[in-house]
């Protein structure tokens, strides 16, 4: 019996170190990376570089001419280059690389996402130490080109990058959301757009363009098919609507809040003016852009990044040319529930750098991730869409002034539309939010719009959107995101990801101590009965 009672003190101990170690669930604190005191320029280094394009041919040859540039100054540095077309599937493969140590070096990603990789055991790298590094750090002498320095990066962007207490990211590109608007039709209907989309104003002219004609045809634009507002991003979409009025998302601790009374008022307008015929979504009728070009949609909310395909004259369509209709257009920002005080999401691309084995293999990551840091690249990338540069040094450059001064001058490089759009987050900088970043902040994002989805879906199979419908969505939504406990359910937890290492062995080693504790009092039982 003194053996099973040291034992049990054992176990005892044990779980009292459990909820220490349960603090560590989810996001990870990495290892400070030590920045190697020189760049060994004798030894040959091959990177990978995993990058999207929107199957926009001029951002690949970007991507391709920035690294030939950076290799003529870097010979011993190789850049391999994995293009996708959707940043979900970059997401999807790193998580399935970093259980194989096969993750790339570089990587265009979202901070959601590297909230994610920061579950796993130094996966990511910190920058700060590289940031400030004298030789190599942000705009530092060492470099062998010209570099922004940390004050030239835009704050709000920088600011994105950060995750707790340490940059895991460098900004890349950013966007925001705009509305593309057919003013032809808006005029015909008898409107006239104010300086300030609202909500309201969307709806009721929303309403006013599904009138029909005796025959079934729609009065706008004479044809079978017309959707007037379509949303391709229902995620930001929710979580602007929530911001705007100052309703709960989420904590930056991450807990959930979204299931309100205000979502519930969101889900209820959504459902009325989809059975009205007024509302849809990208997922569920199409690309905003095409039923816009085809003269079938007034309002088309879409990312400032795909400017280019919105419009009569757009350089880029999916549409056949005889499909395309010719009207006016104009761009604003996303409607707004309070016109003095607008609130639009801000969203777009950042660097990611994963840890090596190599210090010098890391160091020649970082290089390469500050080079499409510099005004050439960031001018050139930014011009293809409607993507506004992540650094004062480039926005403040005469090339990128003369750039934006040229709108109109033709319909490829000055196309007006994406100067507009990149415009709108220029001049609304401080107007833009992100949303709080913690280890399922991305499906929290992605329950958000399924909410909107779901909703429409209802409403055109006839299903009533009512309260005790919604009761049943947040359940179904919380359960399939694996979202935490909030104001409207209980029972629900967050999706932290996988245990980390420490803690598997912690309770895999306490499962084998009851496993002997059993086995020890069953044998000792025998030897008892033995002995009688």
């Amino acid at each position: 019996m003194k053996k099973i009672r040291k034992t049990l003190a054992v176990l005892s101990a044990a779980l009292l170190c459990l909820p220490v170690l349960s603090g560590c669930h989810g996001r990870q604190e990495q290892a400070a990376f030590t920045v190697p005191e020189e760049f060994d320029a004798s030894k040959e280094y091959e990177i990978t570089f995993w990058a999207k394009n929107d199957t926009n041919k001029t951002q690949t040859e970007i991507y391709r001419q920035a690294i030939d540039d950076f290799q003529a100054l870097y010979p011993n540095i190789t850049v391999n280059l994995r293009l996708y077309t959707d940043y979900g599937d970059i997401y999807n493969d790193v998580i399935t690389n970093i259980a194989t140590n096969t993750t790339p070096n570089v990587c265009i990603t979202y901070p959601d996402h590297i909230a994610t990789y920061l579950t796993g055991d130094n996966v990511v790298v910190p920058l700060d130490d590289l940031m400030a590094d004298d030789q190599y750090g942000l705009g530092a002498d060492g470099l062998l080109f010209d570099a922004p320095t940390e004050s030239q990066i835009v704050p709000q962007f920088l600011e994105e990058c950060q995750l707790g207490d340490h940059y895991y990211a460098l900004p890349f590109m950013r966007s925001t959301e705009a509305c593309y608007i057919n003013k032809t039709y808006v005029e015909e209907l008898g409107y006239t757009l104010p300086d300030t989309l609202t909500w309201d104003f969307i709806w009721e002219v929303s309403e006013a363009a599904v009138r029909k004609n005796a025959d079934g045809t729609y009065v706008l634009n004479g044809g079978d098919v017309m959707i007037p507002f379509i949303y391709k991003s229902t995620d930001n979409m929710m979580i602007q609507m929530l911001r705007q009025q100052n309703a709960g998302y989420s904590t930056d601790s991450g807990e959930v809040q979204i299931f309100n009374d205000t979502t519930d008022e969101i889900l209820k307008t959504v459902a009325e003016h989809t059975a009205s015929g007024a509302f849809s979504t990208f997922k569920i009728s199409g690309y905003p852009a095409n039923f816009l070009n085809a003269g079938q949609c007034v309002f088309a909310v879409d990312s400032t990044a795909g400017a280019t395909w919105m419009g009569s004259e757009a350089p880029l369509v999916d549409i056949a040319e005889e499909s395309i209709t010719d009207f006016e257009i104009e761009v604003m920002p996303v409607p707004q529930y309070d016109p003095e005080h607008p609130q639009m999401i801000s969203q777009g691309p950042s660097l990611c750098i994963f840890n090596k084995q190599d210090p010098q293999e890391v160091l020649a990551s970082w290089l390469f991730a500050q080079y499409l840091l510099s005004n050439k690249v960031q001018i050139a990338y930014s011009g293809t869409e409607g993507y506004v540069p992540v650094t004062l040094s480039a926005q403040e450059s005469d090339e990128y002034q003369d750039y934006l001064s040229r709108a109109g001058e033709d319909n490829d490089t000055y196309y007006d539309v994406k100067i507009k759009a990149a415009e709108i987050l220029l001049e609304h900088a401080d107007d833009t939010f992100v949303t709080p970043v913690f280890n399922g902040s991305a499906s929290l994002r992605n329950a958000a719009g399924q909410l909107i989805e779901d909703v429409v879906k209802s409403v055109r199979r006839k299903q009533t959107v009512d309260d005790a419908y919604l009761e049943t969505l947040y359940s179904d939504v919380s359960a399939l995101y694996h979202l935490d406990e909030n104001s409207a359910l209980s029972g629900q937890r967050t999706d932290l990801g996988p245990l980390p290492t420490t803690a598997k062995l912690l309770l895999g080693g306490l499962a084998g101590v009851w496993i002997l504790i059993l086995l020890y009092l069953a044998v000792s039982k025998l030897s008892g009965r033995k002995k009688e």
